[in-house]
C-alpha cells in the first residue's frame, strides 16, 4: 500500500513539474517572439563589410551582402537590383512551422507598402526538404501576393548565416543592414523594423 501511495505521489509531482515547465516554455516564447529585433545584430551580416567615411575613419555600418537568386519564373536576381528602396529580407520554407505563422503579416504589410520598400521573400530551396514546386504550392494555396525567391544554391542564406528560421534582416535604402531578427515576428514587430529603413522626415 505504502509502495503504491509512493508511485502515485511520485508520478504527482512529475505531471506537476511537466505543466510548470510547459507554461513557463509557453511564456517566455510567447515574450520573445515580439521583442526579437535587434540592431545590435546588423553586425551580424557575412561577410560584413566596414565602410570608410571621408575622413577615413572607420563606420559601424554594414553594407548588405549581395547574392543571386532567382524568381518565379527562374530568372536571376540580386539584392543589388532592388537597393534604392528600403528592404525587408526574410528567409523562409513551406515546412517550417515560425515561418507560416508569421508570413500573413508581411503579406499584409506588403500589400499595404509595398509601393514604399522591396519585401524579398527568400525561400530555403534545398531541393530535397523544400523545391521550387512545393514552395510554389503553399504559397498559392495560402494565396499571399508579395513577390518569392528561390535560394537554390543557398548563396544568400549562406551570405547572412541564416542558418535558423525565419530570419528577417531589414536594409535601409543605401544597402545597408539596420536590424535583424531571427525567429518569426509578429505585426507590430515587423512594422517597427520597416520604420528603422523608411527615410526620416
Amino acid at each position: 500500500m505504502k509502495k503504491k501511495t509512493s508511485l502515485l505521489v511520485l508520478i504527482l509531482v512529475f505531471v506537476v513539474l511537466i505543466g510548470g515547465a510547459y507554461v513557463l516554455y509557453s511564456r517566455l516564447s510567447a515574450g520573445t517572439q515580439s521583442d526579437n529585433l535587434s540592431a545590435q545584430a546588423a553586425q551580424a551580416a557575412a561577410p560584413a563589410q566596414e565602410t570608410e567615411t571621408a575622413g577615413g575613419e572607420e563606420s559601424p555600418r554594414v553594407e548588405a551582402p549581395d547574392f543571386t537568386v532567382v524568381d518565379a519564373d527562374g530568372t536571376e536576381v540580386k539584392l543589388t537590383d532592388y537597393v534604392g528602396k528600403p528592404i525587408v529580407l526574410n528567409f523562409w520554407a513551406s515546412w517550417c512551422s515560425p515561418c507560416k505563422s508569421e508570413m500573413p503579416d508581411f503579406n499584409e504589410a506588403w500589400g499595404e507598402q509595398g509601393e514604399e520598400v522591396h519585401f524579398l521573400m527568400v525561400n530555403m530551396t534545398d531541393g530535397s526538404r523544400e523545391t521550387m514546386d512545393t514552395a510554389k504550392a503553399y504559397v498559392e494555396e495560402q494565396d499571399f501576393s508579395f513577390p518569392v525567391f528561390f535560394d537554390t544554391q543557398s548563396e544568400a542564406a549562406i551570405a547572412y548565416g541564416a542558418y535558423s528560421l525565419p530570419t528577417t534582416y531589414f536594409i535601409d535604402a543605401d544597402g545597408y543592414v539596420v536590424a535583424r531578427a531571427i525567429g518569426a515576428i509578429d505585426s507590430a514587430t515587423l512594422q517597427k523594423g520597416i520604420d528603422m529603413i523608411l527615410p526620416q522626415a
